[in-house]
């Protein structure tokens, strides 16, 4: 499988195939092929008569962090094919959109004969979405246009303030979930997801985890056909200009979701892989689980050639709701089935369920997280499989040997922690070199100041003991109006990203204006989000856009700090708002935090990694000075860090002891390391950093390298 292909039978390839290829194979990321399920439904429409259009709208977070930047690289395409990508304000507001779009035909003037909505949010963002994510599911879809629910699900809090499980949110608002466990899956049930939609008048679900929307591969495109699915039983389901609410829950509840089943059953989204006509231990997966399961079969020896298989295999392509006919199916003759599956049990209490209700002669026993029990059981007894974080694969590996009789050995090199141990030690997260918020983070001695989300939000980290946890997106400060009437301390900071105070901060900002609290807001204007890739704001903001906002909210007194006081002369702000240089922060905390009510300090500077993007394309000056540290002259005492907080200061190892320079491959040139009083900073101006040259590698080296 891994013989070399002739380069003369290899098709020729361009980077635009990936999304203009009609039929064969491209290769595309997770978010790339989340791109193209809106480009092939419209060649889909197109080639069965229809005159639709596309509109996306939602919220960045990972996994879905970069989802925005590929759409906005292939925006010709979306026009030219009437994909109109919008993004949300906030993610409420995108799936309010998306609500909409489903109304083209009921309204006058309408210029198409559908339109299919596409949502994306990560998990946090589903979850405040709950509102219009319900109310349109009730409502329901076009005949010709559909909405799939993009959930982008974190499951061990790599960058989220919480580990998610998105299918109960969506299962909340009666939308069905369909799991995709590898890229090709996530094309293809994209486009049977829009399908579905049309067809049974349900926002579908797609439960997309970063294991799968992260990777990459190749994928056959153009492949995929219509689904003969069974009219649903009492005709059309679809949206109407006007419903009363009893019977939209009537209609969602007895008919759109069973015709959701029969449609699942008729695109074959549920498999059994592996038939093992002997079997009598059956296992259920979906999604990443699949694949890890898999993987962990194929450790252990067993594959779907195995002569007497000794497992046999279901996997779901939509977890709920959970096909009973196909599961029915799969239990007979069986003795055991093993759910394999993340998190919460999902798939694990329908299972379970089904197999009551089937009043099965000898009904096979179900393992799951627990053996035999429900997961909060005061008897459980220890866990199977983790309820929490991650699942592996050699978690995975051990429980199937456990069911086979089999003594659980993994070879050491091979083993990993048991289901319920104790975290292992994890590196803190720290600022990039010369990031803002090493500086605007800081407050004066015996302030208090509470965390928010965005990069900012690892001073909890950095700065231990004065910046304390902070809330969800957009209740930053909300907790204050509570506390402040059972603590004696008078007043506290709290830390706002400027794309968080454009999400939905400003809200927060008026809930403290109406408690009559004591906080100092710092708005953080870093002109990016940063923590996503860089991206823009969705709308207009600016220092003194924000100054006029708060200042009509009610906010008693605002001021401007900034690396750069040029930036606004005199009466580009409102009046009464003053401008100081970021130098002078400490002194402006200390005054403001003296003064009652809500004040707002903006601390503008530009996100440090977005500066080293900008320099690099050339959109933004590149200033030509260098700052070093004479190690013949440095102490070692370090105030350089304190001071500063920067990771490019390093430790140099002389034979004096340990003393201090700066990695010139990483300093983002914010130079303030050298505000301690030091003489060993030395400043060089007009100078650039020396190129290393090109080294031509002997051809002999790679003669004796086997073929890949």
């Amino acid at each position: 499988m891994n013989a070399r292909t002739d380069p003369q039978q290899l098709q020729s390839a361009r980077l635009e195939d990936r999304y203009e290829l009609g039929e064969g194979t491209v290769f595309l990321s997770g978010n790339q092929a989340l791109v193209r399920i809106a480009l092939d439904q419209r060649r889909i429409d197109e080639r069965q008569g229809h005159q639709t259009g596309g509109f996306i709208s939602g919220y960045r977070g990972s996994p879905l962090g970069r989802l925005d930047m590929e759409l906005w690289q292939v925006q010709p395409l979306l026009r030219a094919a009437n994909v109109h990508f919008q993004p949300g304000v906030n993610e409420d507001l995108a799936a309010t959109a998306v609500w909409g779009s489903q109304y083209v035909g009921t309204f006058p003037g309408a210029t198409v004969q559908g339109v299919f909505g596409i949502w994306y949010g990560k998990g946090p963002g589903v979850d405040r979405s709950g509102d219009p994510l319900k109310h349109g599911n009730l409502a329901g879809t076009s005949a010709l246009g559909g909405v799939l629910v993009l959930a982008g699900d974190d499951h061990s809090a790599k960058s989220s303030t919480t580990a998610h499980q998105s299918d109960f949110s969506l299962i909340a608002a009666g939308i069905p979930v369909l799991y995709p466990s590898n890229v090709q899956e996530v094309l293809d049930f994209g486009l049977r997801g829009i399908e579905m939609s049309r067809h049974t008048g349900c926002w579908v679900g797609l439960k997309l985890v970063t294991d799968v929307v992260e990777s990459a591969g190749e994928v056959t495109v153009g492949q995929l056909t219509p689904v003969a699915a069974p009219p649903v039983a009492n005709g059309p389901l679809h949206i109407r200009a006007l419903d009363m609410p009893v019977m939209a829950e009537e209609r969602l509840h007895n008919h759109k979701l069973p015709a959701t089943v029969q449609f699942a059953k008729a695109a074959g989204l549920n498999r059994i892989v592996w038939p093992g006509d002997g079997a009598r231990i059956g296992i259920v997966t979906a999604g990443k689980s699949y694949g890890d399961t898999l993987q962990a079969l194929a450790r252990l020896g067993i594959a779907a050639s195995t002569a007497a298989l000794p497992v046999r295999l279901l996997k779901l392509g939509m977890v709920w709701p959970l096909d009973d006919e196909i599961v029915r199916q799969f239990s007979q003759g069986l003795d055991q089935i093993l759910v394999v599956e993340e998190k919460r049990p999902l798939i694990e209490s329908q299972l379970k369920s089904v197999l009551f209700d089937a009043r099965l002669a000898t009904p096979p026993k179900v393992v799951g997280k627990f053996n035999g029990s429900p997961e909060s059981s005061a008897s459980r007894g220890d866990a199977w499989l983790p309820l929490c974080n991650e699942l592996t694969v050699l978690q995975i590996a051990e429980v199937i040997l456990r069911l086979l009789g089999k003594p659980v050995a993994m070879p050491a090199a091979l083993g990993t922690a048991p289901a319920g141990a104790a975290m292992g030690l994890m590196r803190k997260p720290s600022f990039c070199a010369g990031c803002p918020h090493n500086t605007s983070t800081n407050i004066p001695e015996g302030s208090v100041a509470v965390a928010g989300i965005g990069c900012h939000g690892m001073a909890m980290w950095a700065k231990p003991g004065t910046t304390l946890l902070g809330t969800h997106m957009g209740g930053e400060g909300v907790t204050w109006a509570a506390l402040q009437h059972f603590t004696s301390r008078p007043h506290i900071f709290q830390n706002i990203g400027d794309g968080t105070y454009y999400h939905s901060g400003l809200l927060a900002i008026r809930q403290a204006v109406a408690a009559k609290a004591n906080i100092t807001y710092k708005v953080l204007f870093n002109d990016a989000i940063a923590m996503t890739g860089g991206q823009p704001v969705e709308g207009p903001l600016n220092p003194a856009l924000i100054a006029r906002q708060v200042l009509a909210e009610g906010v008693s007194r605002v001021i401007v700090v900034t690396d750069d006081v040029e930036k606004h002369p005199p009466g580009s702000l409102p009046p009464d708002v003053g401008v100081r240089d970021r130098a002078e922060l400490d002194a402006v905390q200390r005054e403001f935090r003296e003064l009652p009510g809500c004040t707002v300090i903006i601390y503008e500077q530009t996100c440090a990694a977005e500066k080293r993007r900008r320099r690099k394309r050339k959109l933004m000056a590149d200033p030509p000075r260098r700052v070093l540290i004479n190690d013949a002259v440095c102490e070692g005492c370090g105030d350089c860090s304190a001071q500063s907080g920067c990771v490019s200061i390093e430790p140099l190892e002389t034979a004096l002891g340990r003393k201090r320079r700066i990695n010139q491959s990483s300093c983002n040139k914010d130079t303030s390391c050298t505000r301690g009083f030091c003489p060993s900073f030395v400043t060089v101006e007009g100078v650039e950093m020396r190129r290393r040259a090109r080294v031509r590698l002997d051809e002999a080296l790679f003669t004796a390298l086997p073929e890949p």
